[in-house]
């Protein structure tokens, strides 16, 4: 004899059937995994690449970026232990065109100094690469990466190990024999220095998203402020370039050729712009013409930056509107201290500060373009 039925039970089959579960969405999913743990993990990964920007320039500063004459990625961790082998070392250096031309004042115990500087540069690098591999093996076998975030993070690995080869593709360009050649083409180092501030703004610009939910984010976007967006992702891009013309300056010592502000030897536009042939090598290796260029965008960048900030002031957006405050604060420091490198002809302690701030004024615009695109709310009590 049959039983009775609830009118709510499902009557294809014999048995009640488990309510399906709900699909997780790509907003529900981006709350899973160890997002505290991933962002603090990326704070320690920015900071170092901070570190590394900045030993890098102070490696270049003291002229001791071709003291390593090899590239060793694993046995090149461990440094000479005896004076046999740091004699060996001094001996291979003996051999490049930077010793033999300009360095053959050189004794062992200066030879050290130089040696221990790009040493330090290069294992600084092993660190960031050790760093990225452990945080990140670690939080996808414990399966805390969020939904979304393996590429991102993997994407930061592979640009690290791209940097590492672009390193030496530089340090190779100096260690001739026999060419005439004393540094690293300055092309090779502004592809250098251009890339490891590629890495610290996608570093930077995930430390950002990871600090607020996905929920937040996605409300966030429907109040983005297009135009601002745009502008602010100029003015990055703008800075971007400054960095790089920053980075020919220092390759080929031109922020020593003209010391004086703001005209370059008394005349607008310095002696002989167009000396070299063919004419594009004057972009890169005529001291004249490459530090008027930086000079002259480095103008332009302070016009558009104020024409960013203008339209800024209209933001509805508190924080908005403080980041760009910061970001125009810190490009005005900048313009400080780069007057200063010029006229004190670039010595070790300003010029490092010059490329400090220009860490600074990229992380403050990427954090002002970040809040044009993902608003936080103000409240009316707040505006007011």
């Amino acid at each position: 004899m049959s039983q009775k039925r609830s009118i709510f039970e499902d009557v294809s089959g014999d048995t009640p059937k488990e309510a399906p579960k709900a699909a997780v969405g790509v907003i529900d999913g981006g709350t899973k995994g160890a997002r505290r743990g991933i962002r603090a993990w990326l704070i320690v990964l920015f900071a170092l690449v901070v570190a590394m920007i900045v030993v890098g320039g102070l490696t270049r500063l003291t002229d001791s970026g071709l003291s390593i004459t090899e590239w060793r990625p694993v046995t090149g961790a461990v440094p000479p232990m005896s004076e046999a082998d740091w004699q060996s070392e001094f001996d291979k250096y003996k051999q490049i065109d930077q010793w033999q031309i300009e360095n053959q004042w050189m004794t062992l115990a200066d030879f050290k100094t130089i040696y221990w500087w790009e040493w330090g540069h290069r294992q600084l690098g092993r660190v960031i690469g050790l760093v990225w591999a452990v945080g990140f093996l670690g939080f996808a076998a414990a399966r805390q990466i969020p939904t979304g975030w393996t590429g991102r993070l993997l994407l930061i690995g592979a640009l690290g190990g791209v940097q590492g080869a672009v390193g030496w593709w530089m340090v190779a360009s100096g260690v001739t024999s026999g060419e005439g050649v004393t540094t690293v083409a300055s092309y090779r180092l502004a592809t250098h220095l251009g890339l490891a501030f590629i890495i610290l703004g996608f570093i930077g610009w995930y430390i950002l998203m990871l600090g607020r939910t996905e929920r937040d984010l996605m409300q966030a976007r429907r109040g983005k402020e297009a135009k601002l967006f745009g502008l602010s992702t100029g003015l990055l891009h703008m800075s971007f370039v400054q960095i790089l013309l920053g980075a020919l300056v220092a390759g080929i010592d031109a922020g020593r050729s003209y010391t004086d502000w703001p005209l370059m030897g008394g005349q607008v536009i310095p002696p002989d712009p167009m000396m070299l042939e063919p004419a594009w090598r004057n972009f890169f290796e005529n001291p004249g013409l490459v530090q008027f260029v930086h000079r002259v965008w480095g103008y332009l960048l302070v016009i558009f930056a104020v024409v960013v900030w203008r339209r800024a002031r209209g933001s509805a957006h508190t924080a908005t509107r403080f980041a760009f405050n910061a970001a125009v604060a810190a490009i005005a420091v900048q313009i400080a201290v780069g007057i200063a490198t010029v006229v004190y002809a670039a010595p070790v302690h300003i010029a490092i500060v010059h490329q400090g701030v220009a860490i600074l004024v990229w992380a403050l615009i990427l954090r002002a373009r970040f809040l044009s695109h993902y608003p936080i709310a103000t409240s009316v009590r707040d505006a007011a």
